[in-house]
């Protein structure tokens, strides 16, 4: 057992892989044997994922789930910002940008709604909550656009910190959302293409929800929906903090 821990501690990487591996291995065998393929394995492994990383913060009492745990701390690295960023820089090498090119108007107007979408969302639902200053309101709103345009918001504006947790809780959910409900309704919804891929990375914004959907539905399209979502965020954290706080400041 000594050389077992030892054995994970200098290789705490290689661990990490090779966890997510086999959670991806039986996930998608379980889709096909037992699901007939109605749920896509990717699905299925990130909703494992979701159940034992809060199993793991449980567990360790910390809060990074699994990470958290000596013996796969190396999920912590592989599960992290940098891999996330290179994976869809990646992708982003079989991108067309041909195709890129045609959708462009397609995907600046996917983006406009999307944000105003969203924003008004999340400004509707900390109104029921009780907030009723523009800071709050304009903080949440942007945190229903991405997990990343709400801390950034709020830092701007000087919201409390409950206010900025809110906006990355709302955020979040978000991406989790649309991480499981892609793969589902991609069909349903004509999901199928580039120029689609665009729209809907312009519609729903959150990067890592993003691209994780698209991934399970066709790998092929990851780059066009990263591509539109990407620039969600950087019009969000302009957009948010400035010109809808100045619209929400002077109707309340």
């Amino acid at each position: 057992m000594e050389i077992f821990k030892n054995f994970i501690d200098k290789n705490g990487l290689i661990v990490g892989f090779l966890v997510v591996g086999v959670i991806a291995l039986l996930s998608e065998l379980f889709s096909r044997k037992i699901l007939k393929g109605y749920l896509p394995g990717s699905a299925i492994a990130i909703l494992v994922g979701l159940i034992l990383a809060y199993f793991g913060g449980i567990i360790s009492g910390g809060d990074k789930g699994l990470a958290d745990l000596s013996t796969l701390k190396g999920i912590g690295t592989f599960g992290g910002s940098m891999f996330r960023d290179f994976t869809i820089v990646a992708t982003a090498m079989g991108a067309s940008f041909a195709i890129m090119k045609k959708a462009g108007f397609l995907g600046f107007v996917s983006l406009i709604y999307g944000i105003l979408m969203f924003f008004v969302l999340g400004v509707v639902l900390a109104w029921i909550w009780g907030y009723r200053d523009a800071v709050s309101l304009c903080t949440i709103g942007a945190g229903s656009c991405t997990y990343i345009v709400g801390p950034v918001t709020g830092a701007a504006l000087g919201a409390s910190s409950d206010v900025i947790a809110l906006s990355i809780a709302i955020g979040v959910l978000k991406a989790i959302l649309v991480t499981i409900l892609t793969p589902l309704l991609a069909k349903r919804v004509g999901l199928n293409n580039p120029a689609a891929a665009m729209a809907f990375g312009g519609l729903m914004g959150t990067n890592s929800g993003v691209s994780a959907g698209l991934a399970a539905t066709d790998p092929a399209l990851v780059p066009y929906g990263a591509v539109t979502a990407t620039f969600y965020t950087g019009l969000g954290c302009l957009l948010c903090p400035s010109l809808f706080y100045l619209v929400l400041g002077w109707i309340f």
